[in-house]
């Protein structure tokens, strides 16, 4: 379908000739002749928002001012917040976010129809890719039958969202679905869908190049932008907006300029320096801002190692981390097997419009920090934010200082004197290396003897997720750590369970080409999958037995994965510490199995002859990395593993589907239902409703992640989510994820606020989804917002600081929505969360004036009343009453986080995508 751009007029439209091709294309250098203002200066990030106005400018969206007001944001320094509407180019999906994306499609074809619409209007007008790479779980690992197992259980697990997702792929126009099995939806993306310069036929015919953009609905969509592609996350709600042609509005962003400088030195990773970049810019507080990376140290910074920043752009908490264009960004490009008109059409479009990084490359940033990556050491992050950098030498004594503060008071105590109680009451004198007081531990039976574990055993090592496994650097390094490993007779320890899960089949393809996948098979890394897996929290089940003595011991289990997730409760429901490592690191301490020890100074076990072996030992030189990447990483495996990428195994093409245009809705399903948001929707929005002696759901602290609103992992049998599956006949051995039933808003509604380790203050010392009912009984989180909505009473949230952090899941607002939560009363919220708390019509109110939950002494017995809703305007600040349980009142004053007008007329709507049905319904 071709493009459809806002205007044809000569003020800003030139053309480019390519190869003997021409392309028209918008002009930012043409709009500072026509007198729009200078934009020299602006940094190539903002840029590709500019062209963006330019190529819309005359579509009603965009205005003259819109464009001028990108010059004044240079002369102003950097700032000028005026909200714009931006279009993306495209739209990245993967399923677990993009299965509630396409039952809300098949919903809204229902409920346009139930307004007298036409179906057929519900359809993306921009191109969707939807990646499956969120389903495949670890049961099997450590041996060669892993891969080919854990694909058969996840089709078994699966086929009923398959066939919903191909039928998806037949009825939507521009919706395309990359089978499983193929890889991690922004390794796919870096690695084949993006093209840094997109072009298309225009309503005229001609052939027009524009930046490559685009939104998606996972947070790590943020990774292209070491591609100079400019993509962050959404909200699935905001996401199927922007594919039925809604553009997405926003404030111009500040951007912050990181300049590096230097170059790695021997023994470090893209791994170890992007740890050290998530540190600095989350003090540096980068929430709803641009980052770009500058700086002469960008000439030594291969691309692998810029998208592996680029990635982890939501743990440092900006919108993006954007890497200019430059010739590392067209050497890519070759590599991958681009087309070599395409890379020439890349550079000729940089250069001709200003998106070319040189030595001249100088631009105007609202502020900046540098760091000299001479300067960065080994080092991991954790045990629970990825924020928490720590040079991997004092690794072990800040474990021991997590350990301590994990312990009750009555553990400290038999510490400090020396006592434990532990097998038959006795005190048991550690051996734990380093430790000075006692460890709580526990033994495992095996057919062959015992060994002990102990708070601090590495119990899951995992070379996993996109933000590593796109990296053929860390990759092969892994692998020639297995390889010395293996040469000298290591092995991992007995009690870790190792997987291997590629971001793509052509990490496979040069693995096996430099002969490592072998030696990492030897070790226990053997493949697993292609797919996320342990790093959204799919780690599989432990061994029984090992999984009994942590729960039964109450240990501190230890997971060390190359992951950007370590949120509480995320990776295991056995594991309370999780440390995101580079892969050669996790498979370095698959061989010590265990984290008290200082790795970097202690034997990782005996060589064949008895001698202590180190890490340095066998830690390959950059050298040996480098030319093993050169040899074997090639365009042709590229090329060779794209090929047929939509194609799919014999699993994926024997799965059949019908060809109707709205779905047929499985009243049995467990895994799809129809949503309940349109349902009898009136034809005509209305006001904003005042909030009225709501009630509180819960009372949460600083950094609640989405992880925390809304679980993606396994859950129990005692679960109101697992009971809801028990009473429709399905076993716990079939409970899957929520992840994978985000299809089925009764499943998610009851794991809202179910994280194992979620913690409402509202009540003393308990972790888990529980708060307070109507009757003041502790009772489950579900349970309670179904009674108090029987009751007709209205239900807020208290949060502190950086509320909503973490993944972009909408059902972390959806959840939320249809518990009867009408408000979030937090300290500030991350960026994508609030989004998608407007787009479901939740309100998001900030403290001001330095209140705090605490500060007002917020107990969960309180009521709160906010009046004048209806006349409420972008950013206004609000009173609102609390009523404390004695009766008293006290009137706080609230920012509203209706940041701009159109969330204004969302909200209005009940939400986005009630504001694009009634509009497309109308037309």
């Amino acid at each position: 379908m071709p493009i459809v751009v806002g205007h044809d007029t000569a003020k800003t439209r030139k053309t480019l000739e390519v190869n003997g091709k021409s392309f028209a294309y918008y002009s930012i250098p043409a709009a500072e002749e026509a007198g729009l203002g200078d934009f020299s200066k602006l940094p190539a990030a903002l840029k590709v928002v500019l062209e963006n106005m330019l190529r819309f400018e005359d579509d009603k969206t965009v205005s003259v001012e819109d464009i001028k007001a990108f010059a004044e944001w240079a002369q102003k320094g950097g700032k000028n917040p005026r909200e714009i509407a931006y279009r993306p180019a495209r739209v990245l999906m993967q399923d677990f976010t993009g299965v509630p994306a396409v039952v809300d499609l098949a919903a809204m074809r229902d409920g346009i129809t139930a307004l007298g619409g036409d179906a057929q209007k519900i359809n993306p007008l921009n191109p969707v890719d939807l990646v499956i790479d969120h389903s495949v779980m670890i049961d099997e690992f450590g041996n060669p039958r892993a891969f080919q197992m854990n694909v058969d259980r996840e089709y078994e697990r699966n086929l009923e969202r398959y066939t919903f997702l191909k039928w998806g792929q037949k009825a939507f126009n521009n919706f395309r679905v990359v089978p499983p099995g193929t890889g991690i939806c922004h390794q796919v993306n870096l690695e084949y869908l993006s093209q840094t310069v997109w072009s298309d036929t225009d309503q005229n015919g001609d052939e027009v190049a524009y930046p490559d953009t685009l939104v998606g609905t996972d947070s790590h969509t943020t990774m292209v932008n070491g591609a100079a592609v400019l993509g962050w996350g959404v909200g699935g709600i905001e996401a199927e907006a922007a594919m039925l042609g809604q553009p997405i509005s926003m404030l111009i962003p500040e951007v912050i300029g990181f300049e590096l400088t230097g170059r790695m030195v021997e023994g470090t990773t893209g791994t170890d320096l992007v740890l050290k970049v998530v540190e600095m810019l989350r003090a540096k507080g980068v929430v709803s801002k641009f980052v770009e990376f500058y700086g002469d140290g960008l000439d030594n910074l291969p691309l692998a190692d810029r998208a592996t920043i680029a990635n982890m752009a939501p743990e440092y908490g900006a919108t993006c981390g954007f890497f200019p264009i430059d010739q590392e960004t067209l050497r890519y490009l070759e590599n991958t097997g681009r087309d070599k008109d395409r890379i020439a059409l890349v550079e000729a479009y940089a250069k001709a419009n200003g998106f070319w990084r040189d030595a001249s490359y100088a631009p105007v940033y609202t502020d900046t920090l540098s760091l000299d990556m001479g300067t960065i050491v080994p080092a991991i992050s954790g045990p629970k934010r990825p924020q928490d950098y720590i040079a991997l030498d004092v690794a072990a004594t800040e474990f021991g200082k997590y350990v301590e503060g994990q312990r009750s008071a009555n553990d400290a105590s038999n510490r400090a004197e020396g006592r434990w109680e532990g097998e038959g009451g006795q005190p048991e004198p550690t051996d734990i290396p380093g430790d000075e007081g006692y460890h709580k531990r526990g033994f495992v039976q095996t057919d062959d003897g015992h060994y002990q574990l102990h708070d601090g055993s590495i119990v899951i090592a995992s070379i996993t997720s996109c933000t590593n496994t796109s990296n053929p650097y860390v990759m092969i390094g892994a692998g020639l750590v297995a390889r010395k490993a293996r040469e000298l007779g290591l092995t991992r320890k007995p009690w870790v369970k190792t997987s291997l899960a590629p971001g793509s089949q052509v990490v496979s393809e040069y693995l096996e080409a430099a002969d490592l996948q072998d030696d990492l098979d030897a070790i226990g890394f053997n493949l697993v999958g292609y797919g996320c897996t342990t790093c959204i929290g799919n780690s599989g089940p432990l061994e029984p037995t090992i999984s009994k003595c942590i729960n039964d011991n109450d240990l501190i289990g230890v997971s060390v994965l190359s992951g950007n997730r370590n949120f509480e409760g995320r990776i295991s429901p056995d594991v309370r510490a999780n440390y995101l490592a580079s892969p050669p690191l996790v498979v370095a301490y698959s061989l010590i199995g265990d984290m008290n020890v200082d790795i970097t100074t202690a034997s990782l076990g005996k060589d064949k002859n008895g001698n202590d072996v180190y890490l340095k030992d066998i830690w390959p030189s950059a050298k040996e990395i480098s030319d093993l990447v050169e040899k074997t990483v090639t365009r042709e495996a590229f090329q060779s593993k794209y090929a047929d990428v939509f194609k799919g195994d014999e699993k994926w093409q024997s799965v059949e589907t019908t060809d109707k245009e709205t779905y047929d809705w499985p009243a049995s399903s467990t895994y799809v239902q129809n949503p309940p948001y349109f349902k009898n929707m009136p034809k005509d929005p209305g006001a904003i409703a005042d909030i009225d002696g709501a009630r509180v759901l819960a009372v949460l602290g600083d950094m609640i992640t989405t992880d925390h609103i809304s679980p993606a992992g396994s859950f129990k049998d005692t679960t109101p989510a697992g009971k809801y599956l028990l009473d429709r006949q399905v076993p716990q051995r079939e409970f899957n994820s929520y992840g994978s039933r985000r299809g089925n808003h009764e499943v998610m509604m009851r794991g809202t606020f179910a994280n194992i380790r979620i913690r409402n203050e509202m009540l003393d010392g308990v972790e888990g989804g529980y708060t307070k009912g109507p009757d003041g009984e502790q009772t489950s989180i579900y349970d309670a917002a179904m009674a108090f909505m029987d009751q007709g009473t209205p239900l807020v949230i208290f949060g502190g600081e950086q509320y909503g952090a973490g993944s972009s899941r909408d059902w972390a607002a959806k959840g939320t929505a249809l518990l009867g939560v009408k408000a979030v009363i937090a300290e500030s919220f991350e960026r994508i969360h609030r989004s998608n708390l407007i787009g479901m019509g939740v309100l998001p109110f900030e403290f001001t004036g330095g209140d705090t939950r605490s500060s007002l002494g917020i107990t969960g017995e309180e009521s709160v009343s906010i009046k004048g809703l209806a006349d409420v305007t972008p950013l206004q600040e609000v009173t609102a009453q609390i009523t404390y349980a004695d009766g008293t009142t006290k009137d706080v004053t609230l920012r509203c986080r209706i940041d701009t007008a159109v969330e204004k007329e969302y909200v209005e709507n009940g939400g986005v995508l009630h504001y694009v049905l009634r509009d497309l319904a109308k037309s």
